[in-house]
């Protein structure tokens, strides 16, 4: 038995080298148009969402606490969780209410 050892020119200068290329790039491609960029697009519709928030509205916080704003700074919202009582919660720990949501979804759904 003999063992053929084939230089690396001669595998390149028969396109092995720039195929395998072309295969990682098309999967980048592909990785970024199904993980990346629906990830980009959600956390942009959140952040909006969280920017539009104001006094009266109604939220629930990661915690699962159901509140309506009662005052909005810069970086947090003072949220009262029953009647006189009133926490600050960080802006990035805010989600729409349920109830809200699905208020929104019959209003345009009637439209």
């Amino acid at each position: 038995m003999s063992l053929q050892f084939i230089p690396l020119q001669d595998a390149a200068a028969q396109g092995g080298g720039f195929s395998g290329i072309i295969m990682i790039v098309l999967l980048l491609v592909v990785f970024w148009l199904f993980m990346i960029r629906p990830q980009q697009k959600r956390q942009k519709e959140i952040r909006k969402f969280r920017e539009s928030l104001t006094k009266g509205d109604k939220v629930v916080t990661a915690g699962g606490i159901f509140g309506k704003i009662c005052e909005v700074n810069e970086k947090t919202f003072l949220v009262e969780i029953a009647q006189g009582v009133k926490i600050t919660i960080d802006k990035g720990s805010v989600y729409p209410s349920a109830t809200d949501a699905a208020q929104d979804a019959r209003q345009d759904q009637q439209k």
